[in-house]
C-alpha cells in the first residue's frame, strides 16, 4: 500500500480518535477491542506496510505492559493485604481522631493520598468507600462532604505521583528522575487536591442533595454495625493493625524509590553499594519488597495463614486484568500513531504553533482521556506520542514537569466513557447530571490547576 503523507495523516488520526469515542460511548463496545480494531484500521489507511501493522501494535503493547503489568499486580496485592487486615480502616479512624469530626473532609483527603499511592484509582476507591460510608454515618455529614475529598486525593495521586503505575510509566518514557517527580508531584498535587477536594466539596455540598436512602451505603454500614453489636456467636471483630506499622508498609515502596533515586548522592556510581540502592529503588523491586513485608505486617501478624494470604493474592488480580490489557492496547495505539508517521505530523503542527512542550503534553493526554475515558490509557498513550516530540522539539524542558503536565491532562473531565464516572455515580447514589456537576467538575479542576501549578513550577526549577 502507498504511504500517506502530510495533513491527511492528521485527518485519519482525528477520525480514529472520533471512532474510539463513538464505539466506546455510543455502541458500548469493550475498550480493549476498540483500541485493537482502530489501531489496525489506522495502520491500514495510513499506508503502513501490512506486514508491520500488527508488529507495531504488539511492540507498543509489549513495551507498555512489560513495565506496568508488574507494577499493577504488586500494587493491587499490597492494597488487598491492607484492606483485608483492616489497615485502611485503621488509617481512617486514626485520622478522624486527629482531625476531629468537624474537619473530616481534610482527614479523608489525607487518607486517600496515602492509601492511593500503591493502587489504581478504582482499587483505592473500592478500598476506601466503606470507610467513607461509615464516617458519613458516624459524623452525620453528607456523603459528598466526605467522599469528594477522598476521590480528589485518589485522583491526584493517580495522575501525578509515582509509584502509581501511570505516573511510573511516564517517568520511564520521559527519562525523568523518580525522586524529583515525587517531590514536584507533591508540590503540585497537594494544593490541587485541597482546592478540588475539601474546598470544592464544601461549596458544591450546598447545591446538591443526595437521596436519603443509599442501598450500597446501607449494605456497608449494616455489616459494620452487625460486627460490633451482633449476636454472641458472631465472629469477633478483628483487631486492626497499628497506625505506625500500616503507614510504614504502605509508604515503604515510596521510601525505597526515593532512596534509589538518591543513590548517586550517597555512594560513588558503579560501586556495589550504589548498584544495590538503585536495585531496591527500582519500582518493581520496591513494590515486591513492600508486598513481602505486608505478608507479615498485614498477614501473619494479624492471624492470617499462608493459604489465606495466597487466596488474597489470587483474588485481587482478576478485577485488574481488564484495565491492564486496555492500558497495553493504549500503548499499542500510541505505537501505531508513531510508526505511521502521525506523531511526526503532530510534531510539525505543534512546532509551527510554537506550543510549549508542557502544554502539548497536557493537550494530547486531555484529548485521549476524553476519547477513551481512562486516565491511565490517556497518560500511557500520550507519553508514547509526546516523549519523542518533546525530545525533537529542541526546547529544553524538565522531564519531571512533562510527567506532571501529561498526568494533569489525563485527568480532565471524566464522563460517560470512564468506568470511574459510573463507579462514583452508583456508590454516591447520584443522577448522571449530579455526577457531572460533582465528579466531572472536580476532575477538570484538578487537570487545569495541575497544569497551572506545573507552569508556575517551571519558572523556578
Amino acid at each position: 500500500m502507498e504511504a500517506v503523507h502530510g495533513s491527511m495523516l492528521l485527518v485519519y488520526a482525528v477520525i480514529a480518535i472520533a471512532l474510539l469515542i463513538l464505539l466506546i460511548t455510543r455502541y458500548k463496545i469493550y475498550p480493549l477491542l476498540v483500541l485493537i480494531i482502530v489501531s489496525l484500521l489506522l495502520g491500514l489507511v495510513s499506508g503502513m506496510p501490512i506486514g508491520t501493522i500488527v508488529k507495531s501494535f504488539e511492540t507498543g503493547n509489549g513495551n507498555t505492559l512489560g513495565h506496568i503489568a508488574v507494577v499493577v499486580g504488586l500494587g493491587t496485592m499490597l492494597g488487598k493485604m491492607m484492606a483485608e487486615s483492616g489497615g485502611a480502616e485503621r488509617i481512617a479512624t486514626t485520622l478522624i481522631d486527629w482531625f476531629g469530626e468537624k474537619n473530616i473532609h481534610w482527614a479523608m483527603m489525607v487518607v486517600a493520598i496515602i492509601v492511593g499511592l500503591p493502587v489504581f484509582f478504582e482499587v483505592g476507591f473500592v478500598l476506601l468507600i466503606p470507610i467513607a460510608f461509615n464516617v458519613a454515618k458516624r459524623t452525620n455529614k453528607s456523603l459528598l462532604l466526605v467522599g469528594l475529598p477522598m476521590v480528589a486525593g485518589l485522583s491526584v495521586v493517580h495522575g501525578l505521583i509515582p509509584p502509581h503505575p501511570a505516573a511510573m510509566l511516564a517517568v520511564q518514557q520521559y527519562h525523568a528522575d523518580i525522586g524529583k517527580t515525587i517531590a514536584y508531584g507533591l508540590i503540585v498535587g497537594v494544593p490541587t487536591a485541597i482546592v478540588a477536594g475539601p474546598l470544592f466539596a464544601l461549596l458544591i455540598n450546598r447545591f446538591i442533595k443526595l437521596p436519603k436512602d443509599n442501598p450500597l451505603a446501607a449494605q456497608f454500614v449494616g455489616h459494620d454495625e452487625l460486627g460490633m453489636n451482633g449476636a454472641q456467636n458472631a465472629a469477633p471483630k478483628r483487631e486492626l493493625p497499628g497506625f505506625g506499622v500500616t503507614l510504614f508498609t504502605i509508604l515503604l515502596p515510596v521510601i525505597l524509590m526515593l532512596v534509589g533515586s538518591w543513590a548517586d548522592l550517597v555512594f560513588t556510581p558503579k560501586t556495589l553499594a550504589n548498584d544495590l540502592l538503585h536495585f531496591v529503588g527500582n519500582s518493581d523491586v520496591a513494590l515486591l519488597i513492600a508486598v513481602l513485608v505486608s505478608f507479615w505486617t498485614f498477614g501473619a501478624s494479624r492471624g492470617f495463614n499462608r493459604e489465606q494470604i495466597q487466596k488474597f493474592c489470587g483474588e485481587c488480580l482478576a478485577p485488574i486484568a481488564g484495565i491492564t490489557l486496555i492500558v497495553g492496547a493504549g500503548g499499542g495505539f500510541g505505537r501505531v500513531l508513531m510508526d505511521s508517521g502521525i506523531s511526526k505530523e503532530i510534531v510539525g503542527v505543534a512546532t509551527a504553533m510554537h506550543l510549549s512542550p508542557l502544554l502539548f503534553g497536557w493537550l494530547v493526554a486531555a484529548l485521549i482521556r476524553l476519547a477513551t475515558g481512562s486516565a491511565t490509557v490517556a497518560m500511557t498513550t500520550a507519553c508514547g506520542i509526546v516523549a519523542p516530540i518533546a525530545a525533537a522539539s529542541g526546547v529544553q524542558v524538565t522531564p519531571e514537569l512533562m510527567v506532571l503536565a501529561t498526568g494533569s491532562g489525563s485527568l480532565i473531565f471524566s464522563h460517560v466513557n470512564d468506568g470511574g464516572f459510573w463507579l462514583i455515580k452508583e456508590y454516591f447514589g447520584m443522577t448522571v447530571g449530579q455526577t457531572f456537576k460533582t465528579w466531572s467538575l472536580l476532575e477538570t479542576i484538578i487537570s487545569v490547576m495541575g497544569l497551572a501549578l506545573t507552569f508556575a513550577l517551571s519558572t523556578v526549577v
